[in-house]
C-alpha cells in the first residue's frame, strides 16, 4: 500500500484543483497581493503523496508523486483561487513584477492520508496577511478540514485531501478578502 521513495520514477501526477469561489464573501478592493512560497516541513516540501499511519511518522504512496513540490502546487492553486475572486486589482508571485500592497504569507502544517483517523485527507495551512509597506502582520489564521477518503486507494485519498483543500483555500480567499 505505502512505502518509502522509490527508485522508479512516478506512473501518476496528479495536482489540485483551484477552489469554486462563486460564492465567496468579502469587499472588492483595489489592492495587489503577493501569495508568498509556502514554508513546509522537509517531509511535505516534495512530490511525493505524504501518508500518516501513527504519530507524525510520514511515509508515501509509491509510485505517484505531486504534479510539483507541494509547496508550488498549493501556492499555485492559491493564486488562482483568489483570481478567480474577481475582487482584487491584482494577485501574483514573486517576480511577476506587480506593485504590492499585501503579502499572503502560509505554512504547510498538514497534508495528508491519515490513516490513523480512519483514512481522512488532511490539510491545514497557517495563514498571514502581511502589509508590504510597513511589515506588520494584518490578521493570521490556521485553516484546517478533514475529509473521508473511504480506503486507502491513492485515487480515493488524493480526492479527499483535494477536497479538503479546495474548502481550506476558499476559506483563505474569504478571510484575505476581509482582510485587505
Amino acid at each position: 500500500m505505502v512505502s518509502g521513495c522509490t527508485s522508479s520514477g512516478p506512473s501518476a501526477f496528479y495536482s489540485l484543483q483551484a477552489a469554486d469561489v462563486g460564492g465567496v464573501s468579502g469587499r472588492s478592493s483595489r489592492v495587489q497581493v503577493l501569495v508568498a512560497p509556502p514554508r513546509a516541513l522537509k517531509a511535505l516540501d516534495t512530490t511525493y503523496i505524504a501518508v500518516v499511519d501513527s504519530g507524525p511518522v510520514y511515509s508515501y504512496f509509491p509510485k505517484v508523486a505531486w504534479a510539483d513540490t507541494l509547496p508550488n502546487v498549493v501556492q499555485t492553486k492559491l493564486v488562482q483561487t483568489l483570481q478567480n475572486t474577481g475582487r482584487l486589482r491584482g494577485v501574483g508571485l514573486p517576480g511577476d513584477g506587480l506593485l504590492i500592497d499585501y503579502q499572503l504569507q502560509t505554512d504547510i502544517r498538514a497534508f495528508e492520508l491519515n490513516i490513523e483517523r480512519a483514512n481522512r485527507g488532511v490539510v491545514e495551512i497557517a495563514a498571514r496577511v502581511v502589509n508590504d509597506r510597513n511589515g506588520r502582520t494584518v490578521a493570521s489564521k490556521v485553516f484546517r478540514r478533514e475529509t473521508p477518503s473511504g480506503s486507502s486507494d491513492v485515487d480515493k485519498a488524493v480526492a479527499a485531501m483535494n477536497q479538503s483543500a479546495e474548502q481550506v483555500f476558499s476559506d483563505i480567499a474569504a478571510w484575505t478578502l476581509r482582510n485587505v
